[in-house]
């Protein structure tokens, strides 16, 4: 028995007419059917030119049946393409939901682990998750693809997915030896890859952690890494919060570091121009592991200089930076300043 677009085909071979509205419409839907069915346009097009060729073999064909031979096939193509974006749609829009429910610690993790599988995502396995400083990322933007292909292209064998959460981009990768950050002060691979092609932008590590909670655990202090950066002004492009574990600890009492930077630090107000130059002293001279000559140099001060602000220093607060124990009371207290953005905001 010959199927409808047999015998449509045999009456475009007699007459040479073209396909009416219907008749292409119903042609998209078939598209659209096999699209849902999983047959690809190649096959569906191979499959309706076989039939076109049974249907007029030996038969006279008009001049216009090839015309209306290849309007149905592209009608096939459109109702095939439109379902097969309209999956994709859904699909994209389904992974966005479960990365933002992923990325959020009010997620249902029993449901999360259940839907992790579909898009190729262990959570049994530790992950960690990097985050690119920024607010302005978004899921359409050109250079999110751009990341996205590279990182596929050259991960694809792992599970490795790309987020946009608050405008920030963020990697989420298997933490497994040379790969995610378990070996190497780079972070690992796919980390080190994630960081060069958001060159532009600082990275954030979290550490690795196992189970549906891990992947939110690790995103937090990736997040909370760049946020500290920031506050104390830290140098480089690619940040561990497992090397700023201090930091935490330290705002965990926030009374009590509150308390400390007052008692210790809040002589230096009456200092002439405020506590901000000689807070900028002590940050110097810390980070230049107490050697005059190079805090000088980065404040761009003379040795002099810098030496006359020490010791105002130690007459306004009692604590010498050049005495073991008073250098650490004064060194926390002027990183908890800088957490705590004293004196800019009042403790």
């Amino acid at each position: 028995m010959a199927t409808p677009w047999a015998e449509l085909l045999g009456e475009v071979a007699r007459t040479g007419r073209r396909l009416r509205r219907e008749e292409l419409d119903g042609l998209r839907s078939r598209g659209e059917q096999a699209a849902g069915e999983g047959v690809s346009l190649p096959e569906l097009i191979d499959e309706h030119l076989a039939a076109a060729s049974g249907a007029w073999e030996g038969r006279p064909v008009q001049a216009g049946s090839l015309l209306a031979l290849r309007t149905a096939v592209a009608a096939l193509g459109e109702g095939h393409s439109r379902a097969s974006h309209h999956r994709m749609h859904q699909e994209d829009s389904g992974r966005r939901e479960f990365l933002a429910d992923l990325l959020s610690n009010r997620s249902d993790l029993g449901r999360l682990a259940e839907h992790a599988a579909r898009f190729g995502l262990n959570l049994a396995c530790r992950h960690v998750v990097a985050v690119a400083e920024g607010d302005g990322y978004d899921v359409e933007d050109p250079v999110v693809r751009r990341v996205e292909q590279q990182l596929m292209g050259r991960f694809g064998d792992l599970d490795v997915l790309l987020a946009v959460k608050h405008g920030r981009l963020v990697c989420i990768a298997p933490s497994l030896p040379g790969i995610a950050g378990e070996v190497g002060p780079d972070g690992g691979a796919v980390i080190a890859r994630f960081a060069a092609l958001t060159a532009d932008r600082r990275v954030a590590v979290g550490r690795a952690h196992s189970g549906p909670g891990g992947v939110v655990r690790s995103y937090e202090e990736a997040t909370a890494a760049l946020e500290q950066a920031a506050r104390l002004n830290l140098p480089g492009p690619l940040l561990r919060a497992a090397d700023l574990l201090v930091l935490p600890v330290l705002l965990r009492d926030r009374a009590a570091m509150a308390d400390l930077v007052h008692s210790v630090l809040g002589p230096l107000e009456t200092a002439r121009g405020g506590a901000r130059p000689l807070l900028d002293t002590l940050a110097a001279y810390a980070e230049t592991r107490y050697v005059a000559a190079e805090a000088a140099r980065r404040l761009g001060l003379s040795v002099r200089a810098l030496s006359y602000r020490l010791e105002r220093i130690t007459q306004l607060t009692g604590f010498d930076p050049d005495e073991a124990l008073q250098r650490f009371t004064l060194e926390t207290a002027a990183l908890g300043a800088r957490l705590l953005d004293w004196p800019n905001q009042p403790l």
